[in-house]
């Protein structure tokens, strides 16, 4: 977490940016304090509030792009040959698809707010085939919100607890 902490101090948006895309890969990365933090920083005027929200948005979003994409190119040869270890054997995956058939696009929305549906649903996404469009039209919603509430939760926050 200190690492983390340290990054966004010393490099700034860069730093949240990569992070949040990392985080979204399915890197050991704390998303959520990551954007409290973000929020804090721009509420003592360290970090501007409108750039921070959009410079996590678009890590968020390319960190979904690129699970998406890995979902699509590798996920079924990958679920084929190793699926069994994990206990994700060919009937099971089975039901997993049809289930995200039915709920994948709730299930992308509010996953946003789930550690570990956040980063299985854009595989998922991929993986499933859902047409990329949809798949943006829908991700995009989550993250925008996503990061709305995170980096505003630290911003109320950091404007209204005196650290001194």
């Amino acid at each position: 977490m200190e690492w983390a902490i340290s990054m966004i101090t010393q490099y700034g948006y860069i730093a949240i940016f990569a992070l949040l895309a990392l985080g979204i890969i399915g890197l050991p990365v704390p998303d959520e304090i990551i954007m409290v933090f973000v929020g804090y920083l721009s509420s003592i005027m360290v970090l501007n509030y409108s750039v921070s929200i959009l410079v996590s948005f678009i890590g968020a979003m390319t960190g979904m792009m690129i699970s998406y994409t890995l979902g699509k190119k590798l996920g079924q040869p990958l679920v084929d040959k190793h699926g069994k270890w994990v206990g994700l054997t060919p009937k099971r995956f089975a039901r997993v698809k049809g289930w995200f058939a039915r709920f994948g696009l709730w299930t992308i929305l509010f996953g946003y707010f789930i550690p570990g549906v956040r980063h299985a649903t854009s595989y998922l996404s991929g993986l499933s085939a859902m047409p990329v469009r949809k798949y943006m039209l829908v991700a995009s919603a989550g993250s925008l919100i996503w990061t709305l509430i995170f980096i505003s939760i630290g911003y109320i926050a950091g404007a209204n607890i005196n650290f001194h």
